[in-house]
Parts: C-alpha cells; sequence; structure tokens
C-alpha cells in the first residue's frame, strides 16, 4: 500500500518521487561504465551526465519540500518480516539534502579531468559505479524513516565509500586508511543496531519517530542518546571518534575527499539531530555532553591541523574542528530544548544547520583547490611546495576564498553561521529567569580561540603553498588546472560569497527546519530573522566587497605594470638566495607547536651536530595522531596476544570439540535452572 500526504495536491507527490528517483538514478550513474572498455572515454561521460540528471531531480524535491508546509511520505509494505519502504520528507531532511545533492554533482563535473578513465584504465570505472553509489545512498538516507530501511541506506554509503577511498589499491597508506574506515564505520553499525532494538522495545515499531513521554525513561532514552553519540560521532568524525577520518580523506581521490568531507560526514550530523528529535523532553546534561564534545573536538581538531605537513591532512583536521563547531551549536539547541527556551534552539540548531551547508561549500571548495595544486606538483607535502599563485592564479584565489570562508571571517558564509551560534552561546549569560546557565558561556572563548588558531593555520598554509618561491627546480613547470577542475571551484566560491552576501536568503529554510526539529514543550522558536542581525550581515558584506573594488581600482590606476622596476626581495645581505632561505610550513607553525606539545605531540628527529665541520644534517617532524597510533592500535595488540594464547584450544581433534559442544549445552542448560534450588534437589535425593 502506498500513503502519499496530502493525496490532493501534486507538489507533496513530487516532493517525495523526485528525490527517490534522482537518489536512484545516482546510484545507478556508474554502472553503463562497466560494460565498456577500461580505456574508453564515454563511460566518463554517461556517468556525468545521468548524474547530474538525477542529482537535478533530487535538488528539485528537495526545494518543492522546503517550500511547502507539511512533510510529504511514502509507505509501501515489503516483503521482509521487518519494516517498511518508508520514506519521508520534512523540513528536517530537506534542508540537508541541497549540499549533499550539489557537492557530489560537482565533484563528478571535477572527476572527469582529475581522475580520467585514459590514465587510470584499472580503477576509473570502479571509482564511478562507486561514487555514484555513495552519492545515492545519502540522499536516500537522508529521507529513510524506517529503522531497517535507514541500515540499507547506511550500508550502501559505508561500502561504497570503503571502496572509493581505497580506489588506488596498489597504495599501501590507502589500504591501511580504508580497513581503519572499515572497522570504525561498523562500529558505528553495531551502535545502530542497539538504537533501533531499544526503540523498538519501547514503542513496538523501527520507526523514526518523536517518543510520548511514557514510552522514554530516562535510562533507556539515555541509553538511545549515547549510542547515537557513538554511531554518528565515528561518522561525523567527532573527536576523540575521528580516528578514520584523516588518513582517509588524504589517501582519497581529491573529489572524493571532497565529498567524505563536505558530505559524508554530514549524515553524522543528520543522524545527531534526528535521534535527539525524537525525545521532546530531554535531560539538560545531553546538552552539555554535546556542548562539551564540540568544543573538545573544535580546540584539538585545530591543534592538529597546525601541525601537519600534508596537505590533505591538514583540511581533513580542520573537517574535526568545524564538526565541532556544529555539535556545540546543536547541544546548545539542546539545553534550549530541555529549558524551553525557543531562542537557544532557534540560533544553535539554526547556526548549526547554516554551517553544514558553510562547511559542505568551502571545505570542498578547499579540497577541490588542494586536489589541483596535488594534480599539478604530484604531492601533498606543503613544504616541498611554494610559488604556486605565479602559475596557478585561479587555483590560488579559489583557495583564498574557502581560506577566508573556514576561518569564519567575514564578509563570507562561515562568519554568519558561526555568529548565530555566538549569539546564541552570549544569550546563556542572561536566562530571564530560567536558571543560571552561564557554564555554556564558556563556549564563547573556546569559539574564539578555534577561529583564531584557524586563521594563524591557513596563514601559514596559503604562504607556503601559493607565496613565495617554488621550493623544487621543475615547479616552474606547474600550469593552471584545466576548466573541468576550476568551474566546479568557481560555483562553491560563489555559493560561498552569496550566503555571507544575503543570509536572509536561506533564513526561511532554516526556520523550517527548526520548527520540525522542536517537537518539545518549548514556545514556538522565533525566525532568525528576528533573533540575528542579517541585514547588518549584509550591509558589512556589501562594504567589505565595495571597499576592497574600489582600492583594486586605486591600486590599478596609481600602479601600472610598465612603470614598476622588479627588484628581488630584502635577502639579509645575502647575493645569491635559495628557496631554502624563507619559511617553511614547518617553521612557521614552529611556536603553536610547542605550545601545544602536550597535546599533539610530534615526533622530532632533530640532528645531533659535532665536531669544527659537521656532516650533513637535516631536522625532521612526524605528527602522529595520539588517538588511534597511542591508544586504539596498542589496545588491539594486547588483545591480539591475549586471543593467540587461546589457540591452544584449537587442538585438531574432533573429539574434544564434540566435549566442548557438550560443555556448552550444559551450560546453557544450567544457566536457565536455578542453582540453589539445583542443589536443594541434589541434597533432598
Amino acid at each position: 500500500m502506498t500513503e502519499v500526504e496530502p493525496a490532493h495536491s501534486l507538489a507533496p507527490l513530487l516532493a517525495i518521487w523526485l528525490p527517490i528517483a534522482g537518489g536512484i538514478l545516482i546510484s545507478a550513474s556508474g554502472v553503463p561504465g562497466l560494460f565498456l572498455s577500461r580505456r574508453s572515454a564515454g563511460g566518463e561521460g554517461v556517468s556525468a551526465a545521468l548524474h547530474i540528471l538525477g542529482a537535478t531531480a533530487a535538488l528539485a524535491g528537495a526545494v518543492l519540500s522546503l517550500g511547502s508546509g507539511s512533510p510529504a511520505v511514502l509507505d509501501i509494505a515489503w516483503g521482509l518480516p521487518l519494516g517498511s519502504l518508508r520514506f519521508e520528507l520534512d523540513g528536517l531532511s530537506a534542508v540537508f539534502l541541497p549540499p549533499l545533492i550539489l557537492v557530489p554533482a560537482l565533484g563528478t563535473v571535477y572527476g572527469l579531468r582529475y581522475w580520467r578513465q585514459s590514465e587510470h584504465p584499472t580503477t576509473g570505472r570502479k571509482l564511478r559505479a562507486f561514487y555514484g553509489l555513495l552519492a545515492g545512498s545519502l540522499v536516500l538516507l537522508t529521507m529513510a524513516r524506517d529503522g531497517v530501511l535507514f541500515l540499507f541506506c547506511w550500508e550502501g554509503m559505508a561500502l561504497s565509500a570503503f571502496f572509493l577511498v581505497t580506489t588506488d589499491d596498489q597504495d599501501r597508506e590507502a589500504r591501511e586508511a580504508g580497513w581503519v574506515y572499515f572497522a570504525a564505520t561498523h562500529v558505528g553499525t553495531l551502535a545502530l543496531f542497539g538504537i533501533f532494538s531499544i526503540v523498538h522495545a519501547m514503542t513496538g515499531s523501527f520507526g523514526f519517530d518523536p517518543l510520548p513521554r511514557d514510552a522514554a525513561p530516562i535510562g533507556a532514552g539515555s541509553a538511545v542518546f549515547f549510542l547515537g553519540l557513538i554511531a554518528f560521532g565515528l561518522k561525523s568524525g567527532l573527536m576523540p571518534l575521528h580516528v578514520w577520518l584523516p588518513g582517509a580523506h588524504a589517501a582519497a581521490p581529491s573529489h572524493v575527499s571532497a565529498v567524505l568531507s563536505g558530505v559524508v560526514l554530514k549524515t553524522g550530523i543528520y543522524g545527531l539531530a534526528r535521534v535527539t528529535w525524537m525525545f521532546p523532553h530531554p535531560p539538560m546534561f545531553w546538552g552539555a555532553v554535546l556542548l562539551a564534545l564540540g568544543m573538545v573536538s573544535g580546540i584539538v581538531g585545530v591543534m592538529f591541523a597546525i601541525a601537519q605537513h600534508d596537505l590533505k591532512r591538514l583540511l581533513a583536521y580542520h573537517s574535526i574542528e568545524n564538526i565541532g563547531i556544529i555539535v556545540m551549536g546543536l547541544g546548545l539547541a539542546m539545553l534550549g530544548r530541555a529549558m524551553a527556551r525557543p531562542d537557544w534552539i532557534a540560533l544553535g540548531l539554526g547556526g548549526a544547520i547554516l554551517h553544514v551547508w558553510n562547511h559542505s561549500f568551502f571545505k570542498s571548495l578547499l579540497f577541490f583547490s588542494a586536489g589541483a595544486v596535488v594534480h599539478r606538483t604530484h604531492t601533498r607535502e606543503i613544504d616541498r611546495m611554494g610559488g604556486l599563485a605565479h602559475s596557478m592564479p585561479v587555483t590560488a584565489i579559489m583557495f583564498l576564498v574557502g581560506a577566508v570562508a573556514i576561518c569564519g571571517l567575514p564578509p563570507l558564509n562561515g562568519f554568519v553561521s558561526e555568529l548565530m551560534i555566538y549569539l546564541g552561546l552570549l544569550r546563556t549569560l542572561h536566562p530571564e529567569g530560567t536558571g543560571p546557565l552561564a557554564g555554556a558561556a564558556f563556549a564563547v572563548p573556546v569559539l574564539a580561540i578555534i577561529g583564531a588558531l584557524a586563521v594563524a593555520c591557513f596563514v601559514k598554509v596559503f604562504g607556503a603553498v601559493f607565496l613565495g618561491a617554488p621550493r623544487r627546480d621543475h615547479a616552474g613547470e606547474v600550469r593552471e588546472a584545466p576548466a573541468a577542475l576550476l568551474v566546479p571551484m568557481a560555483v562553491l566560491a560563489a555559493l560561498c560569497i552569496g550566503i555571507g552576501a544575503l543570509p536572509a536568503g536561506v533564513v526561511p529554510f532554516l526556520d523550517r527546519a527548526v520548527e520540525t526539529w522542536e517537537t518539545g514543550p518549548a514556545p514556538r522558536p522565533q525566525s532568525l530573522a528576528q533573533l540575528a542581525p542579517l541585514g547588518w550581515v549584509t550591509a558589512i558584506a556589501v562594504a567589505v566587497w565595495g571597499g576592497s573594488a574600489l582600492c583594486m581600482i586605486g591600486i590599478c590606476r596609481l600602479v601600472r605594470p610598465h612603470r614598476v622596476a622588479r627588484i628581488g626581495t630584502w635577502d639579509c645581505g645575502y647575493a645569491a638566495p635559495s628557496a631554502r632561505a624563507q619559511y617553511s610550513a614547518s617553521s612557521f607553525a614552529q611556536a603553536l607547536v610547542a605550545v601545544f606539545r602536550r597535546v599533539v605531540r610530534p615526533r622530532e628527529h632533530s640532528p645531533r651536530v659535532h665536531r669544527l665541520f659537521p656532516r650533513r644534517a637535516s631536522y625532521r617532524s612526524h605528527i602522529h595522531d595520539v588517538v588511534l597510533d597511542e591508544w586504539i592500535r596498542p589496545a588491539i595488540e594486547r588483545i591480539s596476544r591475549l586471543a593467540m594464547k587461546l589457540r591452544a584450544l584449537q587442538t585438531g581433534r574432533v573429539q574434544i570439540y564434540v566435549l566442548y559442544i557438550l560443555l556448552a549445552a550444559i551450560a546453557l542448560v544450567l544457566s536457565n535452572v536455578p542453582v540453589i534450588d539445583l542443589l536443594r534437589r541434589m541434597v533432598t535425593r
């Protein structure tokens, strides 16, 4: 039986069917290429065309849903013994869909030149097939309202991402990163099984639905919340559940890294928002836990980012930082629901969702730009780059736009979402009779520190990669990226500029999502247009862009190229300075790394200089992931050594195995008989 609500209108019907059809088409977009030659370029074009067609349909459905006032539901009974084929598109689902649709669509255009079939005949078809499956699973996952259907889509996303991370399966680093991701994501899947089992025990259903107060005791509710924190925290890369993220982002092809960071992580945020949506009366400590984890993830993530030498690993740690900022906003919204504060809910959740959009756009822009650099220089090491702004000026501008946006600086989009979270946190200082909760305001200086460290990090990155002199002899041969790489960057840069200049345009979508999420006793949340000075934000953006344009015009008129004499920069008296005389990324970050030494724990290899004429020496430093390399790997090794001792039980004799079965059967029987009653019967006899 198919149910579509309301049945009298065509808009809800299109709103639910267009994303479903688009998701299915995107999932199958890479299939035709599997039947073509390994070196055929036709599969690339067909895959991109089908992907863009499916993305257009899905995006149209999301826009229709955001424009309507009621959710669209499709519920079809299937032959499985559990659950049903139930899709629903409400305000919360629909607001997550645009970045989940747009970024992979731009990535498939980017991949036409970045990972050409003729250059990668053994991996090109696999990449396109699993790339489409990943993007389609994301669309369907966001609309799934049945637990069994949700798990199907979740596994489709998890497995396809594993094969994308290991695209270059001859690379040891890629294989290792893929297996770490595989283990982490399936730990999250086990937690999801726990969530749906508890929900089914409480309600008799596997559906994502708001729970009545009597159906969700505090113990069971907290179990669902913390299992959701594990499952979706692992997926989103929330510290310290981030262990898979840096390696996977670094090893995957760059447009896959953009999708992993800009899109896949957001399914974890969506899952947290959906699980907390189920509880209209959450305890206050849930919000406090989210706020604390967000602060830790944000500040520790940016600390590790500063210390990185690998360009893509650095961007990966900044994803952890921004996930922390998003979770801080979600934690504030949870506190607002617990204390019936609609302004906290609107600013916290609205800021978090807008930062989901913003991070999807500027982080994908940064990964696309970094991919263009890697594509031309054939290295990810920052200290081997330099001076690329001369040979790749457009890529440099695109990277600069993303860097300013991720630092939360006006007039770009990152500033707007962080401003909303700032305003919500500052309101906790004036609870207006609801009881003091000033402790949440401690997140304000933490958020400021995160922003300051992000600025320092991207000053280092942009200076070391694009400014200065080339650090390699053949760097002068580097050329600008092709149009297929630049066009997706330009679209994302335009979105960063547009949202930063006109944030009021996305406020109705955010308000709709906040209204959908708020199912508790709090009054109806206010519009973000009433709570945040978005008009001033637009005025500041116009002033900054206008002033910048006037300055550029003035400089161009005053300083004409043919009147400027080109001379070398001040060289400290050296007659023939080399590229080694400039700051490297490592030396720039050395002071900050020294401050955070106890957290990032750098491994340094310093030379010992002795004798009057010492031999040639070098200094090297390496930043490892503390959680993975010092906590998880040693624990797994100890468990493995302990498990190896159990091999003594494997004698290879059938009689011994039969004895094991007999002992296990006796233990099962005894477990169902009270020991005291058994002893009493034996004594009586």
